[in-house]
């Protein structure tokens, strides 16, 4: 009789020992799962892919602080036989800055009826007043009005944006988490102001043009204007892009599977 209630008891206390076992490894098994839900780390064809877009970002971010640094926005030309000698004058400027080119006749193409190109040597290059004292540029009798500096104005809160996302997406691929990731498509596709500030300054052209029709003159937009547009479009699409990679599953998983190594 002993015997058997000395086995009974023993085989009690293995049952006792497995169930609390069983009890810890419940708890642990869902306190690592709570622990992989915390981390939330990104794989590494998700943090390869991320390093692809920022890339495409840096290049629209490179152009444009190219294309605000440079005074190539707009070129103003007098026609090339307006003055009646051997030169003739021609205007390029900027956001910030413009330039006024004397130019021999004889170095300008035979074929071009205005006065240019703005390549061309002989150059007078002051900075603009109304940042400082608030007073307007005058270019060939021509005044400038305060459109140019709301053009100047978007373009710095562009290029802010564009470095606040970028400052995210270096927190996100240092810290190897996701989380970074939608604030930084949100800074980006901001940057889509860069653009206004394009349509605006354009409007400021063609006010400065009907602000005085004394000197007949021939403009047309520059390259500055081509980096600047060019990189709110990169922006735009990388900012999309960065969006899609901040999801939970992909898009673009479903075309391109990949499955990570497992060691």
């Amino acid at each position: 009789m002993w015997s058997n209630f000395f086995v009974q008891q023993e085989e009690e206390g293995r049952i006792g020992v497995a169930g609390g076992g069983q009890g810890g490894g419940l708890a642990g098994a869902k306190g690592f799962r709570g622990g992989q839900r915390r981390t939330n780390k990104m794989s590494d064809s998700q943090e390869g892919k991320i390093k692809l877009v920022f890339f495409v970002a840096i290049v629209g971010v490179t152009l444009t602080v190219l294309g605000m640094g440079t005074e190539f926005w707009v070129e103003l030309a007098q026609p090339k036989n307006y003055s009646g000698n051997q030169t003739c004058q021609m205007a390029h400027y900027g956001l910030w800055k413009g330039c006024i080119r004397t130019l021999w006749v004889a170095d300008i193409d035979p074929e071009r009826t205005s006065c240019g190109p703005a390549e061309l040597p002989g150059s007078n290059c002051t900075y603009f007043k109304f940042f400082t004292s608030g007073e307007n540029a005058v270019i060939f009798k021509k005044t400038t009005n305060r459109l140019n500096l709301a053009a100047a104005i978007l373009a710095l809160l562009s290029l802010t944006m564009m470095v606040m996302g970028s400052i995210c997406i270096a927190m996100s691929l240092n810290k190897g988490v996701p989380f970074f990731l939608k604030p930084a498509s949100f800074c980006f596709i901001l940057s889509v102001l860069v653009l206004l500030s394009v349509l605006i300054f354009h409007q400021s052209v063609l006010a400065l043009l009907s602000s005085d029709h004394s000197i007949p003159l021939h403009h047309e937009l520059s390259w500055s204007v081509a980096c600047v547009g060019s990189a709110g479009a990169i922006l735009i699409v990388g900012g999309v892009l960065f969006i899609f990679l901040a999801l939970p599953f992909s898009p673009w998983q479903k075309c391109f599977p990949h499955k990570d190594s497992t060691t």
